[in-house]
C-alpha cells in the first residue's frame, strides 16, 4: 500500500487558499478512474483505488492543519504501511511560487502540519512533497497562507497542482528518487537561499476557531 496525504484546512472557508495546496493535489488524484469517491474514516477524507497491483490510499485530514499528524496516525496504525510508503503534499511559503521540492526525510523546516507529523509518528522518514506558494511580505505568514491565489498567479498554481499529482503518481510507481530525478529539477532559490527540507523558517500558527470539529488546541495555519 501506498498512502499519499494531502495537508490543508477543511471547510469552505479555506477552499482555494494557498494552504490547501495538498488539498487540491489529492483532489486531482481522486479524480483518476477507479478511486472510490470519499468516505470520513480516521478524522479524515479518505479515498482508495489502484495502480496495477498497488492500492493507493489518499488522505485530506478533517483536523486542520496544525494537528494533520493525528490523522496520519491514525492511517498508519490501522494499515500498517513502511513509513516510507507514506507520502505527505504540503504547500510552503520558501519556495518560489509553483516550484516542486520532493525529499526522502529531513526537517519539517517550519511547516506545521509536517511538525506535528513527525511528532505523533516519531520520525522523519516518510517523503514529502512541498509546493511552493511564494513569500509573504515581513510579518504576514499567517494573512499570506491563509490567502488565495492572485489572478495573475492562478495559472502557475494550477500547472504546480497537475505536476505535483503527476509527481505523486511517479512515486508510486517508481519511488521517490525518480520523483525527485523528475520534479525537483536544478535550484533555483539563489545565493544564500537554504533547502527548504532541512531547516526553512517557521510557518506561522494561528489560534484555533471555534466550530463543531475538534482540533485540539492549536488551529488552522
Amino acid at each position: 500500500m501506498k498512502v499519499i496525504v494531502g495537508l490543508g484546512n477543511p471547510g469552505l472557508k479555506y477552499a482555494g487558499t494557498r494552504h490547501n495546496v495538498g488539498f487540491d493535489v489529492i483532489d486531482y488524484l481522486a479524480k483518476a478512474p477507479g478511486y472510490a469517491a470519499f468516505r470520513e474514516r480516521f478524522e479524515a477524507f479518505v479515498s482508495e483505488g489502484k495502480e496495477g497491483d498497488e492500492t493507493v490510499l489518499l488522505v485530506k485530514p478533517l483536523t486542520f492543519m496544525n494537528l494533520s499528524g493525528r490523522s496520519v496516525r491514525a492511517v498508519v496504525d490501522f494499515y500498517k504501511p513502511p513509513i516510507e510508503s507514506v507520502l505527505v503534499v504540503c504547500d510552503d511559503f520558501n519556495l518560489p511560487l509553483g516550484k516542486l521540492r520532493i525529499r526522502p526525510k529531513g526537517s519539517h523546516g517550519g511547516q506545521n502540519g509536517l511538525r506535528n507529523i513527525q511528532e505523533q509518528l516519531g520520525t522523519d522518514a516518510y517523503t514529502r512533497l512541498r509546493i511552493g506558494v511564494g513569500e509573504p511580505g515581513p510579518g504576514n505568514a499567517i494573512d499570506h497562507v491563509l490567502s488565495r491565489f492572485k489572478s495573475g498567479e492562478k495559472a502557475a498554481v494550477e500547472e504546480a497542482i497537475a505536476q505535483a499529482a503527476q509527481a505523486a503518481w511517479l512515486w508510486v510507481k517508481c519511488g521517490t528518487e525518480a520523483a525527485m530525478n523528475k520534479f525537483n529539477g536544478p535550484s533555483s532559490e539563489g545565493p544564500g537561499k537554504k533547502d527548504h527540507g532541512t531547516g526553512s523558517r517557521d510557518q506561522a500558527e494561528k489560534p484555533r476557531e471555534p466550530g463543531p470539529r475538534r482540533r485540539g488546541s492549536d488551529g488552522e495555519a
